[in-house]
């Protein structure tokens, strides 16, 4: 099959793009704004809207197939490219992406994602956000042209053997509403919860001891409403404060985490990020250290990377090293979706948790094909996403699992 006519046109993300730099460095809030000076590149605000750029690819038989180019909320920092504003890149959509495209066969998705990840603009490869965005496309299209879903054309070509779909764990998060919107997970029993946006020392305390205040509140409010069956993991997003209030003392650290797995119990806990040392290298050894020393000492909380796990490479080193139980792949990072679906079976193989993570700065349609990839590949876990209004990413995300489930299973 294929392709007859591209277009391409803005779009707005799910929420907004941060300057992490600012924030992590005192930036204060104003209602939904950031009081300060940006400090990261290409920032003009601390916060501004969310842009992404959606492709369309009209297909022979007049079927459309779609993609969105999205970047995640904190652009430009822990290693990932430049913040994505979609004028900037249209024109290149335009000249460069469009012939190429109209001169695909999109029967099969593999070898048209590699080309297309493997792009470069000079020396380096084109933006993580377009290679995301084109390949979400070109997988639609392979699927429409074989009339099966996404995750079917992933098992097929990444020869996944396994016959029957299953349910993936769905984490949320509650951006700043740490209390009220997680009422509003433990209403909709979300597998995994909060999230809760500890992206700065004041919101944790400078001990620690407001981010223990909250755990307990969590654990005390679960029970107090008190859904039927109802088990959640406990997973709180940290930025690396714990790093910084504990000096980077991995033993102080764990001792740390070890008080929160403490006050959380029944629930399991995991924790995002509890350091990020500035450099890949030196986050991957602090996280090798602190699973080790948890693991020693008997404790069921699970570490999950983030910061610095940024491509497919970083996600087998971070995996070689053991540098956390669980590591998130953060789609838009990853560049082509290619990339996401490998990251997933490297995991699988290896013994390590996969995370089809992602930001909540994406867009509906790329949240849905990152269900059809964790289902598919049989990830750990997956975000709910875009937004942080909690019911939008959990809706987005769960009901297009259950379709595809209802869909691929049809005949099993």
């Amino acid at each position: 099959m294929k392709i007859v006519e591209v277009y391409f046109s803005k779009s707005l993300t799910g929420f907004y793009f941060d300057d992490q730099k600012a924030i992590r460095r005192g930036a204060y809030s104003d209602g939904l704004n950031y009081i300060g000076n940006p400090q990261t590149p290409g920032f003009t605000k601390i916060r501004q809207k969310g842009e992404a750029i959606s492709i369309q690819l009209v297909l022979a038989d007049g079927q459309v197939a779609k993609g969105d180019c999205a970047a995640v909320q904190y652009s430009g920092a822990g290693g990932r490219d430049p913040l994505f504003l979609a004028e900037q890149y249209l024109p290149y959509l335009e000249e460069e992406i469009k012939p190429l495209l109209l001169k695909m066969d999109v029967n099969e998705f593999k070898a048209n994602a590699e080309l297309i990840d493997n792009l470069k603009k000079g020396d380096k490869k084109i933006h993580t956000a377009l290679r995301y965005g084109i390949t979400q496309a070109l997988l639609h299209a392979t699927a429409l042209t074989n009339k099966v879903s996404m995750a079917e054309v992933i098992r097929k070509e990444y020869k996944i053997t396994n016959k029957v779909y299953k349910r993936v764990d769905i984490f949320s998060q509650t951006g700043d509403h740490r209390h009220e919107h997680a009422d509003k997970m433990i209403l909709k029993k979300v597998d995994i919860l909060p999230h809760g946006l500890f992206n700065n020392v004041s919101k944790i305390g400078s001990q620690g001891e407001l981010l223990l205040e909250y755990v307990i509140w969590l654990r005390n409010r679960i029970k107090q409403l008190q859904p039927e069956n109802y088990d959640p993991i406990i997973q709180l997003d940290v930025y690396g404060t714990i790093g910084i209030i504990f000096e980077y003392d991995i033993e102080r650290i764990v001792h740390y985490i070890n008080t929160l797995g403490m006050a959380v119990k029944p629930f399991k806990l995991q924790i995002e990020s509890p350091v990020d040392a500035k450099t890949r290298d030196e986050t991957v050894q602090a996280l090798k250290e602190i699973r080790a020393l948890l693991d020693q000492s008997g404790s069921n909380v699970r570490i999950v990377a983030d910061e610095w796990c940024n491509t497919l490479e970083d996600i087998k080193y971070f995996a070689e090293n053991k540098a956390g139980h669980i590591l998130q792949i953060k789609t838009p990072d990853l560049g082509g979706i290619n990339n996401s679906i490998e990251a997933v079976i490297y995991c699988n193989k290896v013994g390590i948790g996969s995370y089809v993570g992602g930001t909540c700065n994406e867009t509906n349609h790329s949240a849905e094909v990152s269900v059809h990839i964790a289902v598919a590949c049989e990830a750990t876990q997956i975000l709910a996403k875009p937004g942080l209004g909690t019911d939008e990413g959990v809706m987005t995300v769960y009901n297009e699992m259950n379709r595809l489930l209802k869909r691929a299973n049809r005949s099993k």
